[in-house]
């Protein structure tokens, strides 16, 4: 079965793992939005690292201390805080408003990043690609619909949300300039575990058994979710696995219709559709620009979810 496995072109086996962590991140809204009716979002937010961190021991305890020596531990904890408000905002917009139009807004992260790499990083874009980041945010004013309907606190949540993870993929591509992917990976758990418990502390309510399991599932699936997501851009060109993400749109429509009743308006759909094209856009501009130069493409959708 595994030589099977290895002999499917690498963009096939790249797609059937992004699929698969659009399956695990779909799980782990629904468990968001199930969790966030036991203890409050802060506490949920938490256990997401916690248990994280849990699962992770293993690996830690085979690097060994090893795997944990930097001389950026500041970009390390900046990191991590971006990624703890990132979850904090992106969870609540999770367990506050429509599962899909909280998934499509959170498909803004890239743009985010590709904006945040420009004036951050000095990362050159040119005109075709403003154009396609511009028609990205476009397709967020869509789905918001500032003076047609009410912007609600919800949907900045999800936005925000996207800006906070976009930093915190600002923060990768500068770290793995020096540090291995285990260390930062691992120093995000380590960091943002005692970073997420501090509020929580301050509304802690003790859950009850199915609340136990829903907070399980939550740090499981974020987990399981990133670990299929990375795998696909590991893989194969960001170009050619970047589309199937959108994928989980549907599947998060569907779950969210059959178990919520919640149905997404055509605005959620048309605006979703533009964001989803504008980065795909601009992951094959990056794709063909890496080619020219010889060199992998350094993807930043890769760190756009939680």
């Amino acid at each position: 079965m595994k030589a099977v496995w290895f002999r499917l072109p690498a963009s096939l086996r790249g797609s059937l793992w992004m699929i698969l962590a659009g399956v695990f991140f779909t799980i782990l809204s629904i468990m968001i939005r199930m969790a966030s009716k036991e203890v409050h979002i802060l506490e949920v937010v938490f256990f997401r690292y916690f248990i994280n961190l849990i699962i992770m021991l293993p690996w830690l305890i085979s690097i060994g201390l090893q795997g944990l020596k930097t001389n950026n531990m500041k970009f390390y904890v900046a990191r991590s805080t971006c990624s703890f408000l990132g979850a904090l905002c992106w969870f609540a917009a999770m367990a506050l408003m429509p599962l899909a139009e909280a998934t499509a807004l959170g498909f803004t992260t890239p743009l985010f990043a590709t904006l945040g790499a420009v004036l951050f990083l000095s990362e050159t874009v040119r005109a075709r690609r403003w154009i396609a980041l511009l028609t990205g945010f476009l397709g967020t004013l869509i789905i918001l619909r500032p003076g047609f309907a009410v912007i609600t606190t919800p949907a900045m949540f999800a936005v925000f949300g996207a800006l906070f993870i976009a930093g915190s993929a600002l923060f990768v591509k500068v770290l793995s300039r020096t540090d291995s992917p285990n260390t930062i990976v691992l120093y995000t758990g380590i960091l943002a575990t005692p970073i997420s418990l501090i509020p929580a502390m301050f509304i802690w309510v003790w859950p009850t058994i199915e609340g136990w399991l829903w907070l399980t599932g939550v740090g499981a699936m974020a987990t399981f979710g990133h670990l299929a997501y990375t795998r696909a851009f590991a893989i194969a060109d960001t170009s050619a696995v970047l589309p199937f993400d959108y994928i989980r749109l549907i599947f998060v429509a569907i779950a969210a219709f059959i178990l919520f009743g919640e149905v997404p308006d055509i605005w959620t759909w048309i605006g979703g559709g533009i964001i989803g094209g504008a980065t795909i856009y601009i992951a094959h501009r990056e794709a063909a620009a890496a080619r020219c130069i010889k060199e992998p493409a350094k993807s930043l959708p890769a760190e756009g979810t939680i």
